[in-house]
């Protein structure tokens, strides 16, 4: 265990990457765009801007202004607006490291005002000292800058860290910010490259909890 933890969001602590997949699929056919895994896969962890640049670098004539209305509409409806179920063991651990007065932060690709409101219609919210946001920095993960600044919204230098994250991109900028980093993955399993980084690997929060509270 470290001083502090910085746990990423969707896909870790809420199940809204499948709402993303799902959306996202669904705006694709709308929008005669052929639907690309691999693609898509590049996007998870990143935040807003940086998928954006994907897409369009990626799918030739991305009709980007109404593609990404019409998905950013249906996860709002889907992901924001009504509450998402939270991944097993996530209030567990909370409960306990709240117990043990250990400060928290929240370090998510997603926008803040998104942010704040799937974290409240899940009841989480109050845990956090700190939401770092997507919005609030300027380079996306895999860069390390949200997790930097995480820690330094605690008060904690990074290596006084655990990160807590699900994709490739996230477990690449907590693992460039010197943290110690654990990765619980959600829809996509961990490439060769970020195994090679040498970071735990482990199947649920609720195992999380058992490591530490043990």
């Amino acid at each position: 265990m470290r001083d502090a933890v910085i746990f990423d969001m969707d896909g870790l602590l809420l199940d809204t990457e499948r709402v993303a997949l799902a959306t996202f699929r669904d705006t694709c056919e709308a929008q005669n765009v052929i639907f690309d895994q691999a693609i898509y896969n590049q996007c998870i962890g990143r935040n807003l801007r940086a998928s954006v640049e994907i897409l369009n670098n990626k799918i030739p004539n991305f009709p980007e202004d109404t593609f990404m209305k019409q998905w950013n509409n249906a996860y709002i409806a889907n992901a924001v607006n009504k509450p998402v179920a939270i991944k097993q063991g996530v209030e567990m651990f909370l409960k306990w490291l709240k117990e043990k007065n250990i400060p928290l932060a929240i370090a998510t690709s997603s926008g803040l005002t998104k942010a704040n409101k799937k974290l409240t219609n899940a009841g989480l919210l109050d845990y956090f000292q700190v939401v770092m946001t997507g919005d609030q920095v300027e380079h996306s993960k895999p860069h390390p800058e949200i997790y930097l600044k995480a820690a330094d919204g605690l008060g904690m230098d990074p290596t006084q860290c655990l990160a807590l994250e699900d994709s490739d991109n996230g477990v690449r900028a907590a693992h460039a910010a010197n943290m110690l980093v654990y990765q619980i993955p959600d829809l996509v399993q961990p490439s060769a490259e970020v195994r090679a980084l040498g970071n735990q690997i482990i199947p649920s929060m609720t195992h999380m909890h058992k490591i530490f509270a043990a």
